[in-house]
């Protein structure tokens, strides 16, 4: 940001300290002075593609910047906690991605929207995806031939699994029995795991597996993950460090699991999420392994129905990772029960500082926090925050 008599110029891809020749829309025409923490991006469509944001800046002042700006956040609100460096947890790159497709004269286009816009952005390779995704962008361009007669804008979610490509297509609707048969025959082409349509199975190969800590989940179709199997690990072992020697916890938006069954197997677990077909696949993998604490799955909407400070009385610790909305329902009501301990894991700093302050109002000290990079070189950072009273 520049400070002008005309007041503040944003200077997108801009660093602290350098000295910019702008064009008459903003944007740098040349570097005059560089900043010794400017590095060369690595990617050729750095400044297209608006998955990433920051590759233009050296990973030390990178981590740096992140565990700032969470330091901004909390003094803003008056949160006075101290914060962690940040843990880079890109590990081999991101394990899914979204990928979306459009329909031109010759064929479907696949790549990422164009940074600050909805143009989509032709991409054959992104490197920051794992290795196991170096063709999603061929992949998603192959399994979305045989829904082309409906010329609709198409995403593709595609995961790497231990058993290979599990590919999830949303925004056609219901596909009918030619669609399945071409599609079906694509995937076999592919390679495929699985391949679904708005989760709708259309063929299993294999059985998408991941494995969480030694126990191995049988993903459902679109299943969330972390971002990165380092992320997950790294974040896996915080969360059981942080819960201690608890010996009833909650995990609360459970997902499949991936703190779960690291907590089962020292805690008594029970695990809640809105996501029936999650949970279902929580279960089984927790039934499935031996050696592990009693581990009950309640499939619910923890927006609308939050567990109450009667049903948290049964718990020593809490476990909370909610989408970006935040858990704020569910930080009232754990503000109005007796509990003592909450780990919060938040991707979204904003709705994680409005809960916290839901909770130390309460009573909680907001302990530590730390800033997990999963989303590599974007603006986006996840939280670990422990709280006790």
């Amino acid at each position: 940001m520049a400070r002008t008599a005309e007041g503040p110029v944003f200077v997108r891809y801009g660093l602290p300290g350098e000295e910019l020749r702008l064009d008459a829309e903003g944007r740098i025409a040349k570097i005059v002075t560089a900043s010794a923490e400017r590095a060369e991006p690595f990617c050729p469509a750095f400044g297209r593609c608006g998955g990433c944001a920051m590759q233009h800046m050296d990973v030390l002042a990178y981590a740096r910047w992140k565990q700032e700006g969470v330091q901004r956040a909390l003094a803003k609100a008056d949160l006075d906690c101290p914060v962690e460096p940040t843990i880079i947890a890109h590990g081999l790159g991101r394990r899914r991605a979204v990928i979306h497709v459009r329909f031109g004269p010759g064929g479907p286009v696949a790549g990422f929207m164009a940074a600050g816009s909805h143009n989509l952005e032709a991409l054959d390779a992104c490197p920051v995806l794992a290795p196991e995704l170096k063709e999603a962008f061929a992949v998603a361009r192959a399994v979305t031939v045989p829904l082309a007669g409906r010329n609709k804008p198409l995403d593709v979610q595609i995961t790497a699994t231990q058993n290979g490509l599990d590919v999830d297509i949303r925004g056609h609707g219901p596909a009918d029995a030619q669609e399945r048969l071409r599609l079906t025959e694509a995937a076999g082409r592919l390679g495929l795991a699985r391949l679904s349509v708005h989760r709708d199975v259309i063929v299993e190969r294999l059985q998408p597996v991941i494995d969480v800590d030694g126990v191995p989940v049988i993903l459902p179709p679109r299943a969330f993950l972390q971002a990165t199997a380092e992320a997950e690990a790294i974040l896996g072992r915080m969360v059981v460090e942080a819960v201690g020697k608890a010996k009833a916890v909650a995990d609360l938006f459970c997902g499949v699991g991936p703190f779960a069954l690291r907590l089962a197997q020292r805690s008594r677990v029970h695990a809640a999420d809105d996501g029936k077909d999650a949970v279902a696949a929580l279960e089984r993998a927790a039934r499935s392994r031996q050696g592990l604490k009693p581990v009950t799955t309640e499939a619910r909407d923890l927006f609308r129905r939050p567990l109450l400070p009667q049903e948290l009385a049964a718990f020593d610790c809490v476990v909370m990772d909610p989408p970006r909305a935040g858990a704020e329902a569910q930080a009232r009501q754990i503000a109005a029960s007796k509990l003592r301990h909450v780990v919060s894991v938040s991707c979204d700093l904003q709705s994680f500082v409005r809960d916290a302050l839901i909770l130390t109002a309460a009573g909680f000290r907001l302990e530590r926090v730390t800033p997990v990079d999963q989303f590599s070189w974007s603006r986006h950072i996840e939280l670990v925050g422990d709280f006790r009273r």
